[in-house]
């Protein structure tokens, strides 16, 4: 064993090159200075990951980095060194910290600089924790070195002893899977993963988006492989682009066959703990939900919002001490409370309650799954077969106070189902754009004093709903008066509220959002002796904050990544303007039109008599879009944003 981990050893330092050999103060000196890398704080001279995997799965990662300092501000970054873990799955220890000065000397860190504490949390509190390593004061030159050992496994989810190795062992016994990013907000000289397993593995790999160094060894039934990267730069993000993990350099590695294998096992996990056993209680729930249900799809919906409405997202145990298993009925109802896994799996217990095929599936929220079989999830949820045999997805998490039975902000997005026969990975379809339509109708009649009368209806479906409805559901009752007068006051201080009538915030199952408001503006419109300046209300971006598109900067000329917006969207816009009968049209702004395939927008005015119709319309196709769909909805957006502050100008 000694001459084989000796043998890989040696085999690494000659695959690295004579960088691997030289001490760590040359390497330093050699790394390059501030003017090298400007904008940065510091650099990274290596960052190296050897990975030992046992037949059982359990894997030890010993990762050495060094850091080296490049200005006073990455001297105070690099102050506290940080290890982020979970006791319920992994061990973590500091075997070696030490700062290099630039001067050469050399000051070792002992067991009295290492921390370890709960790690700051928000919404799931279960006992995350990090070590940090007090590196104290640095100067432009420093050099810190630090090496750590890990055994276990992560969960894309998320006790200071170490506990034996068994502990540790991965869900999917014997299987080894792992996501290297080679990409950094900082400067890397050199990026290197090693991992070391049996042959018999079969282990599987691919590296994407950028090139590599790659090195396949073998020795007594044993395959090592390596990968390096020389001289990463920062990525270089652009505003709502997608999750770098899509587009940044990366390497996935698994020993899962394919996802057929880990959609079986998933649903084997869950059947054999007995996740979705119903209880007295779960019965009790179901007959009362049910009461009034009429058909399958009403069955479905009534319980799928009753776990979304009335269990709230709060993790406060975890249970069983990993992400895949869901918590069972006793659990998720005594707690009423529970992060995503744990809504999913109270909705598959009600539906089978109910006499429904239902089971758990598992997604990516926010960035793409690859075809290699890793574990790329971070998100729980529900599928029910329905009668005709398909499957319908269903998202308790996203869907509170939603119209929708899964949240449409998650289209474009790859999901696996737990099923008993196994399947392959998926992707949710887009939603058409009229299933999230935004409409405001309005009329109104503008006297020879400037003052504007008149009244508008607004209606909405699906996410456009989801972000009209949060005006009153994201606030208390006594707020919600107050929550309308500030969104009109947008349009002008002057404005007198004459009435607002509207459907009940939390009746939305029965009917879409519909907002009807009857104003007066006491001169609204700039009047002079010779001419009259107005925006048309309608126009002015009503409801501003439910449109997430407008918020895209339209200065950019091109797109070098994919960018994602919340959900595709139709808006419509309408307002028909009675005028002062001595007033003409002296301008208005000119008819737009664009056709593409990320946004299609039109645009027009038309006066017919004393009659000024202004039309708008705007169809954003997609949640997630290529580069190539930048230009037509980048004019779609420019050209809302310019109709909303461009005025009319009528002449007497």
């Amino acid at each position: 064993m000694v001459m084989r981990k000796t043998f890989f050893l040696f085999l690494t330092l000659l695959l690295l090159g004579a960088s691997a050999w030289a001490q760590p103060q040359e390497l330093i000196r050699r790394a390059g200075d501030a003017k090298d890398y400007p904008g940065s704080g510091y650099l990274l001279v290596y960052d190296s990951t050897r990975v030992d995997v046992q037949e059982t799965g359990l894997s030890y990662y010993v990762t050495s980095t060094l850091y080296k300092v490049l200005t006073h501000a990455g001297a105070k970054e690099l102050s506290a060194v940080k290890f982020d873990y979970d006791p319920l799955t992994a061990f973590v220890r500091i075997e070696k910290a030490r700062i290099i000065r630039a001067n050469g000397d050399i000051e070792v860190l002992g067991d009295e600089r290492v921390y370890d504490y709960p790690a700051p949390a928000w919404g799931i509190y279960w006992g995350a924790r990090q070590k940090m390593v007090d590196i104290g004061r640095l100067e432009p030159g420093d050099g810190v070195e630090v090496t750590t050992f890990k055994k276990g496994f992560s969960y894309a989810l998320l006790y200071q002893e170490e506990l034996s190795d068994d502990y540790y062992i991965p869900p999917m016994r014997g299987h080894f899977y792992d996501i290297v990013e080679f990409y950094s907000r900082v400067p890397i000289k050199e990026k290197v993963y090693q991992v070391t397993i049996d042959k018999e593995k079969n282990l599987q790999y691919k590296f994407y988006n950028g090139e590599h160094v790659e090195k396949v060894t073998e020795m007594n039934g044993k395959v090592n492989y390596l990968f390096s990267v020389k001289n990463i730069l920062p990525f270089q993000r652009e505003l709502r682009m997608v999750s770098p993990s899509d587009v940044a350099p990366k390497l996935l590695l698994s020993t899962s066959p394919d996802w057929y294998a880990k959609s079986k096992w998933f649903y084997g996990v869950n059947e054999d703990y007995g996740s979705f056993n119903s209880t007295p209680e779960v019965e009790k729930i179901v007959k009362k939900v049910l009461k009034n249900a009429k058909t399958e799809f009403d069955s479905i919906s009534l319980l799928n919002h009753w776990v979304a409405d009335e269990i709230r997202y709060s993790g406060l145990s975890m249970g069983k001490g990993e992400g895949y298993t869901l918590h069972n009925a006793d659990m998720n109802f005594r707690d009423r409370c529970g992060v995503c896994k744990d809504k999913a799996g109270a909705l598959i217990t009600l539906l089978r309650a109910a006499g429904f095929e239902s089971y758990a599936a598992m997604t990516m929220a926010g960035s793409r799954i690859d075809r290699i079989p890793a574990d790329q999830f971070n998100h729980s949820v529900t599928v029910v077969k329905r009668k005709n045999g398909e499957y319908m997805l269903l998202d308790p998490t996203w869907v509170p106070f939603l119209r929708e039975e899964w949240s449409s902000r998650e289209q474009q997005q790859n999901y696996l189902m737990g099923l008993p026969e196994g399947t392959d990975l998926m992707e949710t379809p887009l939603s058409p754009p009229e299933n999230h339509y935004f409409r405001i109708n309005g009329t109104s009649e503008l006297s020879e004093d400037g003052t504007l009368t008149g009244e508008f209806t607004l209606t909405a479906e699906g996410q456009s709903d989801a972000a009209v409805r949060r005006l009153f559901t994201g606030s208390r009752r006594a707020d919600w008066e107050g929550n309308i007068e500030k969104e009109l006051m947008k349009i002008s201080p002057r404005i007198e509220i004459l009435s607002v009538e509207k459907t009940h915030p939390y009746e939305y199952l029965l009917q879409p959002v519909k907002i009807t408001v009857k104003y007066r503006i006491p001169n609204y419109a700039i009047a002079t002796k010779e001419e009259m300046v107005f925006i048309p209300v309608v126009a002015t971006n009503l409801f501003g904050y439910s449109h997430s598109h407008t918020s895209f900067d339209p200065s950019l000329p091109a797109r070098k990544y994919p960018f994602a917006d919340g959900c595709s969207k139709l808006i419509e816009l309408n307002e028909t303007i009675t005028l002062p009968a001595s007033m003409t049209l002296a301008y208005s702004p000119e008819a737009k039109s664009v056709s593409g395939s990320g946004a299609d927008y039109e645009s027009s005015y038309l006066l017919e008599g004393n009659v000024l119709k202004m039309h708008q319309t705007v169809r954003l196709k997609k949640r997630i879009y290529q580069p190539e769909d930048w230009t037509s909805f980048n004019q779609a957006v420019k050209y809302q944003s310019e109709m909303a502050k461009q005025p009319v100008i009528l002449k007497y």
